[in-house]
């Protein structure tokens, strides 16, 4: 269906470290298929990696909410919480 290729299409422009990219095809997928999981993950990791982690955690929360059993997203959540405090304790 056309979420799941613009998930997969997304995940090609990651790998390919076109980040702006993947996160327009995530996005597009999310609006295609709002109750679809995996492109709010991916989205979360784009955006956690960007260091963006009010958004990146929005996404993963998200995720939990569709889907609880998500143990990467969980795991992610967590990850972003503790690398926010550390980069609002260090001050940037």
């Amino acid at each position: 269906d056309l979420a799941t290729a613009l998930n997969d299409r997304g995940q090609i422009k990651y790998f390919r470290v076109e980040f702006a990219a993947a996160v327009e095809d995530y996005t597009a997928a999310i609006e295609c298929q709002p109750d679809f999981e995996v492109p709010y993950y991916n989205r979360g990791l784009v955006l956690y990696r960007l260091g963006c982690f009010d958004e990146a955690m929005k996404d993963f929360r998200k995720v939990l909410e569709l889907n609880p059993q998500f143990e990467d997203a969980a795991l992610s959540l967590k990850q972003a919480i503790l690398d926010k405090e550390e980069k609002q304790k260090r001050g940037y």
